[in-house]
């Protein structure tokens, strides 16, 4: 629930000591069973990580998302709220319908409304499900350029584009310093 949701619920509250009262009430369920977090606004108890395999009572399937799926989530979580035009020209390539389909399935992301813009195109946002599985309190966890650097996640173009120069030039380079150079098939 909001905090103001639970103001209201407890007599008009003032929202700034529902807050502290959350804070304090998260602070003492810290080291147990349960905790209770604040996801998108939203406070609500979960069980703690450790414990989360005793109470599953059956498997999630384990939901592979396509790379395109993966590469919009990305852009709608970093750029929202953004249209299915702004996704194409960041992606470079025409996304299907079906990659959003997929996404708003899964909860992750939702219509946001229209752009003021001629044609009103629709646009997209990220929902307070995304925030929850990804055990986010908002987008500014969202980790930053550097952060996926060392993670290991992004092969910077630059560096990808300078590798195969570079080995491009050894085998020519290699080609001319042994003087078998690749004979041109009109000669």
């Amino acid at each position: 629930m909001t905090v103001a949701a639970l103001a209201g619920h407890l007599g008009d509250a003032a929202a700034g000591d529902v807050r502290d009262s959350l804070r304090r009430l998260a602070a003492q369920y810290e080291g147990r069973g349960v905790h209770l977090v604040e996801r998108g606004d939203r406070w609500h108890f979960q069980t703690a990580p450790d414990l989360a395999h005793l109470l599953r009572r059956e498997r999630e399937a384990v939901r592979r998302l396509s790379r395109a799926a993966t590469e919009v989530l990305a852009i709608v979580a970093y750029h929202e709220p953004v249209s299915r035009a702004e996704i194409e020209a960041i992606r470079g390539v025409q996304t299907s319908s079906g990659t959003l389909d997929v996404l708003m399935e899964a909860g992750w992301v939702r219509v946001a409304g229209r752009r003021e813009v001629p044609g009103r195109p629709v646009i997209y946002a990220t929902t307070p499900d995304f925030l929850d599985h990804f055990g986010l309190a908002s987008r500014k966890e969202l980790p930053g350029i550097d952060e996926l650097k060392a993670a290991g996640l992004l092969d910077p173009v630059d560096d990808a584009f300078e590798a195969l120069t570079a080995s491009e030039e050894e085998v020519a380079g290699a080609d001319t310093d042994t003087g078998n150079a690749a004979a041109d098939p009109l000669d």
